[in-house]
């Protein structure tokens, strides 16, 4: 039962994740996610960034790396594309 609830939330998280990417809010909602309770959470845009903030600045890194080692200038970088989970 906790096995599937968590894979029902993180189904529910990894959406919400996706939705955020396009829109600034998103409503993350799990019917009867245990024990017959509903799950209903709201999460803005911006509070979503705050969160994950250490995991951007890492990426940000890795890709200033890149760019290095590739020996181009950030000016001759028009645009970065992460994909992923």
């Amino acid at each position: 039962q906790n096995q599937r609830s968590l894979r029902h939330l993180r189904t529910a998280c990894e959406r919400a994740k996706r939705m955020l990417s396009t829109s600034t809010q998103v409503d993350i909602e799990v019917d009867s996610l245990f024990d017959g309770i509903d799950f209903k959470s709201y999460m803005p845009r911006d509070r979503f960034q705050y969160l994950i903030l250490d995991y951007l600045k890492k990426c940000i890194k890795l890709v200033e790396k890149v760019v290095r080692d590739a020996g181009v200038s950030k000016s001759d970088v028009d645009e970065v594309v992460l994909v992923g989970g």
